[in-house]
């Protein structure tokens, strides 16, 4: 075998075939994480539309149940009743036609709809009364009391190009008594079902048992019957909502599906699908550019082997001359490196290789650690980046819990509060009983102010969007939320807020989450302090607005403050799962083109000031 076909297998072997094998080593297991990543993302997306479809359509239902609540309809005349339908037809414009039945299920009256189609919502049509009333759930009400609801089966009427389904509610007590069964058109959902989407690629669809696409991102899938391969994915009703989302993989095309049920007992799924084909379009571009540069590469090596193997071969006619006197005998003949000959060049050239091919594994050497530094390096962003993720879905759980918590307390509160007002109308100046009525209504208002400002901060987005915002409001929202905890801690709260409005350009939710991040701090500083004081102030200066949190806690020692934002930093006696706030804090301030300024002496206190721009 000559040199150069040794050579050839030698930098094939020792070269290409490792680093293609490493190579694709790696694009698999990136193709298997960002495979992952993709379902984790498609699961939270269908969870999180299937809530809001269900919290859509559970807030026209809860509106008609009330209204309806309301009316007296056995004292009403055919007038009034056909007042009361036509309000309860516009308590949203998802209601496409209104009626009353009685017990029976036999249309009473007049019916309330919609004629003709209005800002995207389609027409009811008169023909379609019969298969209103043959959907609405009445048998389930009749043992109920007035002003319960429910929901029908939902029905698809492709000829007029809407799905809608029943919503019954009863309008006496008794088993006689009648109801009123509206058309809720599920075509406003697809509003919902985008703004869930966003920018991203995919669709999200809404079908119900029969599997039948109720509402989509894409709008002519309407009707369609979900093939069965899909169909056998889809979630049980049987399984519980907490493991109701759920990820799979269906072939020829690939794509990746997430399906999720929809809350509140209603028989919908949300179906998340996408191309897999897009949803891997880096790795899939990433492994032809290592298939080009590992052809590229053995081409190059080809070329420069061929080139090195005809130098090497001339330069070695030199030293077999050499070697011919050793073959007679004269072993005390030796190749000098004297002259300008051949030989002594031969030899100079083997001594300077020998002199940088130590100089470049030294080089190699280097360049190994510098690339091992940088792998580490990377890693640990990889995890700090993974680890924030975590963080934030934990905190988006939070915030989801707290919204409902919110909700479900608004809802008795607006009761209270509406029956105090109307007794305080009952009641005379001189009546001793209404100061004590006026202090509910206080405490109800309050109550229902906390729990605003709690549905608020609740409302986190992934993505910021830049407004102008009040940042007196932001700092009063704030302390609404943690002033009764840092008083009970017994430190003195003290707000210096402009007079004027200091309007600055942020996102409201994560303004309001750095300066929650920031008293935190400043709270968890000041617990072993003799002193413990905490000051937020706001005011503007050159087009600046800022917002000021001082604190007379232990402070922050200066060989350390330069490392404050970093991920997983922090100067707690007791690890807590913390280290985040500050650096996510400086994320969301530095995404509003603002930035964050610290001052601070040990055992004297910090001072976080951030700057915005002005709105």
């Amino acid at each position: 075998m000559r040199l150069y076909q040794q050579l050839v297998l030698f930098m094939l072997a020792a070269t290409v075939l490792p680093l293609a094998a490493v190579g694709f080593l790696l694009l698999s297991r990136a193709e298997a994480t960002l495979a992952a990543r993709i379902d984790a993302e498609q699961r939270a997306q269908a969870s999180a539309a299937a809530e809001a479809v269900g919290a859509s359509m559970m807030e026209v239902v809860d509106a008609l149940a009330r209204s309806a609540e309301l009316i007296d309809w056995q004292a009403a005349s055919d007038e009034e009743t056909l007042g009361a339908l036509r309000l309860l037809y516009g308590q949203s414009p998802a209601v496409s036609a209104v009626l009353k039945l009685d017990a029976e299920g036999r249309p009473l009256g007049t019916p309330v709809f919609r004629p003709r189609a209005v800002d995207g919502h389609p027409a009811f049509s008169p023909d379609s009364l019969d298969r209103l009333i043959r959907s609405m759930p009445v048998q389930t009400l009749r043992g109920g009391g007035k002003g319960q609801a429910a929901l029908g089966t939902a029905y698809v009427q492709s000829e007029e190009g809407r799905a809608a389904v029943a919503v019954a509610v009863k309008l006496a007590e008794g088993e006689r008594a009648p109801f009123a069964v509206a058309e809720l058109v599920l075509q406003p959902l697809e509003s919902v079902l985008r703004r869930r989407l966003g920018e991203g690629q995919g669709r999200i669809d809404l079908v119900d048992e029969e599997r039948r696409v109720l509402a989509s991102t894409e709008p002519e899938r309407r009707g369609q019957v979900l093939a069965p391969e899909l169909s056998a994915h889809l979630i049980a009703p049987a399984v519980p909502l907490a493991e109701a989302a759920r990820s799979f993989r269906l072939e020829a095309p690939g794509r990746r599906v997430s399906v999720a049920r929809v809350p509140h007992g209603m028989r919908f799924d949300v179906l998340v699908t996408l191309d897999e084909a897009v949803a891997l379009a880096p790795v899939h571009a990433m492994r032809r550019t290592v298939l080009l540069s590992i052809g590229g590469t053995f081409l190059v090596l080809l070329g420069l082997g061929a080139l090195f193997t005809r130098r090497l071969n001339v330069r070695l006619t030199e030293v077999m001359r050499g070697a011919e006197a050793y073959s007679r005998g004269e072993l005390d003949k030796r190749v000098t490196v004297t002259g300008q000959d051949e030989l002594s060049e031969l030899a100079s050239t083997f001594n300077r290789m020998g002199e940088e091919l130590e100089a470049a594994r030294g080089r190699l050497l280097r360049w190994n650690d510098d690339l091992r530094v940088r792998v580490d390096e990377a890693t640990a962003e990889l995890k700090a980046a993974q680890a924030q993720l975590v963080e934030a879905q934990k905190l988006a759980a939070v915030g989801q819990l707290g919204a409902g918590v919110a909700h479900e307390i608004n809802n008795p509160l607006a009761g209270i509060l509406g029956n105090v007002q109307l007794l305080m109308l009952d009641r005379g100046s001189a009546d001793p009983d209404l100061e004590t009525l006026r202090k509910i209504e206080q405490s109800a208002k309050r109550c229902k102010e906390i729990t605003q400002n709690l549905l608020r901060f609740s409302q986190q987005r992934e993505r910021a969007e830049l407004r102008a915002v009040d940042l007196n409001a932001v700092v009063r929202d704030a302390l609404s939320l943690t002033e009764h905890q840092l008083r009970g801690d017994g430190i003195v709260l003290t707000s210096v807020l402009s007079e004027g409005i200091t309007r600055v350009r942020a996102d409201p939710g994560h303004l309001s989450q750095v300066v929650l991040a920031l008293v935190s701090n400043a709270r968890t500083a000041m617990l072993k302090s003799p002193q413990k004081r905490l000051t937020l102030r706001t005011g503007e200066a050159d087009g600046i607005g800022y917002v000021e949190v001082e604190d007379t806690g232990k402070g922050i020692a200066p060989h350390i403050r330069p490392r404050i934002f970093e991920p997983f930093f922090t100067t707690k006696d007791v690890w807590s799962n913390v280290g985040l706030g500050l650096s996510v804090a400086w994320r969301m301030v530095t995404e509003a083109s603002g930035s964050i300024e610290v001052r601070s002496e040990v055992e004297q206190g910090s001072c976080f000031t951030v700057k915005l721009p002005k709105a």
